[in-house]
């Protein structure tokens, strides 16, 4: 071998043995410092809270001591219908077939609620909505999974309630709370069997109250909701269960959500518990409820209205129509009558106080703070049974002239108000007939999202009255429009479907 391969040789060696020695001692240094192998290993950190005073297990104390509070008195309502054809269910053109290719005979149906006791001896709160279909039996599973036959006490279609019973004695019953003192914020948990998974507890706060959604009706079209709104996670299964306070209190009962694939999307509605718990004592002893009416026909005040009829600023709600014999007619309530407070509560939105006075029995008494023709006094008010027959007002007046204009000219043309996105026609002595009416114009037209379709105008809508005036003419209304500037705001009385209203439109500015 030549001299310069044994040097090259011994180079190649030497530089192996320098690369091994560098390898080792960097693995020695990965043990050492905990990175392969190190019993010894130390991963995370120590909590970089320092305050001695806090406790973080205080909120979640909070919790764990309202669901064992409340878990036991909350119960499965499992209920069965009698057999119904499966066709109209699904989908009329579609049938389920057996095996041998005859169609399978209908079977009865079951779903499930929730439910919330609320007395030793076995009366259960719950929805409507989840027993109005037992006509086959209902079935309640309580809390320590013994179950119990229950039978309907009464139901409540107006407020989607109802009661059931079981049989029993020193039954867990929850402890009620005052929804009236609920503050946006709150925090609150629900508690009931969503998607058939029993004793389910979740978390959130109170995210509005006073929300009316359209969802309740009953046979009459009549409806009282003023619930209370919650992002706590609320699904199939929850309706009937309780929402409670960090108290411990049933402070609503769950009943719907708004969604737009039938589940949890953040938006849950409670019935509030001192409206349940009037219906609740109502059926208990009577088998059905005794409530009372004031007899109006009540809207929201804008601010457009507001300054149409002299009102410093918006709130209350007006009345638009009263019930013939009604509590509000006897006690001297008018038309246009502005409610402000009931019993020395505010009132800015029709259910608030369609909720407080369901609370009430054909009797009770309540105190109505109104605003009339720019002065603020109060009428006492005997509450008195409803009247199921609908009501249409009458806006006849015999003694009034008819215009001198010319019925087949004011046919053929419309006045249009374009900065008001409004036209208006003489009616026909045909129209005023089909409408019960002898005087007023007719709605041409009411252009979408215009000043007036904002403020409720219709097409096909009757003006009755413009500025406290009476019109029977385009001419009139004409006259009352170019009487004032822009920016204020002017009253109109409406026949719409056949109902008077009371509407206020502002003059752009």
């Amino acid at each position: 071998m030549s001299k310069k391969s044994i040097l090259a040789a011994v180079f190649l060696i030497f530089i192996g043995i320098i690369f091994g020695v560098v390898l080792v001692s960097n693995f020695r240094l990965g043990v050492e410092q905990g990175f392969a192998g190190d019993p010894q290993a130390k991963l995370g950190a120590p909590s970089q809270i320092k305050d001695p005073n806090y406790d973080y297990k205080a909120l979640s104390k909070s919790f764990i001591e309202v669901s064992k509070a409340v878990s036991p008195t909350v119960v499965a309502v499992v209920v069965t219908s009698k057999a119904k054809s499966r066709s109209s269910d699904i989908n009329e053109f579609f049938h389920f077939f057996s095996p041998d290719g005859k169609m399978p005979q209908p079977e009865p149906q079951q779903g499930a609620g929730s439910g919330v006791i609320i007395s030793q001896d076995g009366y259960i709160l719950t929805n409507n909505h989840v027993v109005e279909d037992a006509d086959a039996g209902i079935e309640v599973i309580l809390n320590n999974k013994h179950r119990a036959k229950a039978k309907i006490i009464g139901t409540d279609p107006s407020t989607d309630l109802a009661v059931i019973r079981v049989e029993g004695s020193d039954l867990p019953t929850a402890a009620f709370g005052n929804s009236d003192k609920l503050e946006i914020g709150e925090w609150v948990l629900a508690i009931g069997n969503p998607l058939g998974l029993q004793g389910t507890v979740t978390a959130g706060i109170v995210s509005a109250i006073g929300r009316r959604i359209g969802l309740i009706q009953d046979s009459k079209g009549y409806g009282i909701e003023n619930f209370i709104q919650t992002d706590a996670a609320i699904n199939p299964g929850n309706s009937g269960g309780p929402l409670v306070n960090m108290n411990g209190e049933v402070v609503g009962i769950n009943s719907a959500i708004a969604t737009t694939n039938a589940r949890y999307q953040g938006y849950g509605f409670a019935i509030p518990i001192n409206l349940a718990r009037a219906v609740a004592e109502d059926i208990i002893k009577s088998g059905k409820v005794r409530r009372g009416f004031i007899g109006v026909n009540i809207t929201t005040v804008d601010e457009t209205m507001a300054k149409a009829i002299g009102l410093e600023k918006a709130g209350g709600v007006q009345v638009q129509t009263l019930e013939k014999g009604g509590a509000a007619e006897a006690a001297g309530i008018k038309e246009m009558d502005v409610i402000l407070t009931v019993d020395d509560q505010d009132v800015n939105e029709p259910n608030q106080l369609q909720s407080y006075v369901a609370r009430k029995h054909p009797g009770d008494d309540v105190t109505l703070k109104i605003f009339r023709d720019g002065k603020v006094f109060e009428k006492k008010v005997t509450l008195r049974a409803r009247k199921e027959e609908n009501l249409v007002a009458s806006n006849k007046d015999d003694n009034q002239p008819e215009s001198s204009e010319s019925e087949v000219e004011s046919s053929s043309k419309a006045v249009a108000y374009d900065n008001l996105g409004l036209s208006v026609k003489k009616m026909t002595s045909q129209e005023r007939k089909e409408a019960d009416v002898d005087k007023g114009i007719i709605v041409a037209e009411s252009k979408t999202y215009s000043e007036a379709f904002n403020h409720g105008v219709q097409t096909g809508d009757i003006i009755l009255e413009a500025d406290r005036k009476e019109i029977y003419s385009p001419k009139d209304f004409d006259s009352i429009i170019k009487s004032h500037k822009p920016g204020d705001a002017i009253l109109l009385r409406v026949k719409q479907k056949g109902t008077v209203v009371f509407l206020a439109i502002q003059i752009p500015k």
